[in-house]
């Protein structure tokens, strides 16, 4: 199957279900969202049985599946943000998939702590946990998307930050056992995210700790005869509580004294493990929770990439170029919604937008949301060439950190005492992006 072949396949999955939902509209029936929210009401959240699902390697393979760097037709002498055809399609797909379903489901979804189900369900159908799964694995590229998934991650974002976090949290459990799992691993776990059902499950990095360091863990793996054993506490955790596979972030502690930072594949099911509640100022329509580990036994195979430094370097950084692109499409969010709202608000007989602080204010908002899409694009862009992007990942974090949240407080006070209530989304964008500077972890690309 070409590339074009499977960006078609891979399209019109996401296409279809997007298609029904145009329907729906040119009926003038209630949009997509409100029915997702009826009928998962109605339903309730289908966790019983899955949260006790047994992985179990489906075949035998001798060594493990791998992304492929761009090949060398696809790397172009100059930066170059043109999506392909392939790219562009998913984007588009997902783009509408944003605007008719997330948006209009996002207040809601902030308001009772969850997103709803069937919303989910609908975000699996695009594919999303198949971007860092290897052709040969049963996903649907063989070259390395971390470009695609930035757009993804960006196109899902504007329609609301929150829900992108939840439907994307396994896609990174997907490509981390994509970009660094053996075969047994992969073997075990892949299979159960290129199937139709694919299971909640969550990248947990962060800790309930102030000024938090990804470097300095505090959550701590000791070796314990052919195993590890792991305590310690994960914070904001997505659908934690539904989760049945976590990666879990630990301080190895060696026999000879040496200790660092690895990954570690954990079922919810072992003893030792139980969450709690941990809602944020943002991010609650992620339902994040806190991860206990107390005593958790897992075996020596449970460790990602042998443990090796470079592989939880480059985690971090796959994760501050996720974080920046969903930054990039909620300041871009907040961008699209101020620029009529203070073109059509009039005070002393004009449109304030008249006004020189408003019109700068707004410029200021496209510019540093400019910043960090582009910073965003290329770090992904390199690592995609498998180019060194530590450096442009930290440059986007850096961005997203100080920008970010500015964008998000220039978007209130633009409203005025309209940015402060929730009759108007602005208030809910910036304590999202607030979470897009401080947090760590949780989604790869």
């Amino acid at each position: 199957m070409t590339v074009t072949e499977r960006g078609m396949a891979y399209g019109i999955r996401a296409l279809t279900r997007l298609a029904g939902l145009d329907v729906v509209d040119r009926l003038g029936l209630r949009d997509p969202a409100n029915r997702a929210l009826k009928r998962a009401s109605a339903t309730g959240f289908r966790t019983a049985g899955k949260v006790g699902r047994t992985f179990a390697a489906t075949q035998k393979r001798s060594s493990p599946g791998r992304l492929k760097p761009e090949t060398a037709s696809r790397q172009r002498g100059l930066f170059d943000l043109t999506p392909t055809d392939d790219q562009q399609m998913l984007q588009d797909a997902a783009r509408e998939f944003a605007a008719g379903a997330i948006r209009p489901a996002a207040e809601q979804a902030d308001h009772d702590d969850a997103t709803p189900q069937e919303l989910l369900d609908s975000a699996a159908e695009l594919g999303l946990a198949t971007l860092g799964v290897p052709e040969e694995l049963g996903g649907l590229v063989e070259e390395r998307s971390a470009v695609t998934s930035t757009l993804i991650a960006e196109a899902l974002a504007h329609g609301d930050l929150s829900i992108a976090v939840a439907a994307l949290a396994p896609a990174a459990v997907s490509t981390a056992l994509g970009l660094w799992g053996d075969a047994e691993q992969q073997a075990t776990y892949l299979p159960a995210f290129v199937g139709e059902d694919v299971p909640a499950a969550a990248l947990c990095v962060q800790e309930p700790t102030a000024l938090f360091d990804p470097f300095a863990l505090r959550t701590r793996a000791r070796r314990s005869g052919d195993g590890y054993v792991l305590d310690g506490v994960k914070s904001l955790v997505p659908r934690g509580k539904d989760a049945e596979l976590f990666v879990v972030a630990a301080q190895v502690e060696g026999e000879d004294g040496a200790a660092g930072p690895a990954l570690f594949l954990v079922e919810s099911k072992v003893d030792g493990i139980t969450t709690s509640p941990d809602p944020a100022m943002g991010l609650r329509a992620a339902s994040t929770v806190k991860l206990h580990l107390d005593g958790v036994q897992v075996p020596a195979g449970a460790l990602l990439g042998g443990g090796a430094p470079e592989v939880y370097r480059e985690a971090i950084a796959l994760g501050r170029i996720a974080w920046s692109a969903l930054a990039a499409g909620t300041s871009k969010a907040v961008l699209d919604y101020v620029i009529p709202y203070v073109n059509e608000r009039e005070a002393f007989g004009e449109p304030i937008s008249h006004r020189q602080a408003v019109a700068f204010t707004v410029s200021d908002i496209a510019i540093e949301a400019e910043s960090i899409r582009l910073l965003a694009y290329r770090a992904a862009s390199r690592a995609d060439a498998a180019q060194s992007f530590a450096r442009e990942a930290a440059l986007a974090r850096r961005l997203v950190a100080d920008k970010g949240m500015q964008i998000g407080s220039q978007g209130v006070q633009l409203l005025g005492g309209h940015g402060y209530v929730k009759d108007h989304p602005v208030e809910r964008w910036y304590r999202d992006l607030r979470a897009a500077g401080v947090v760590e972890g949780t989604l790869l690309v």
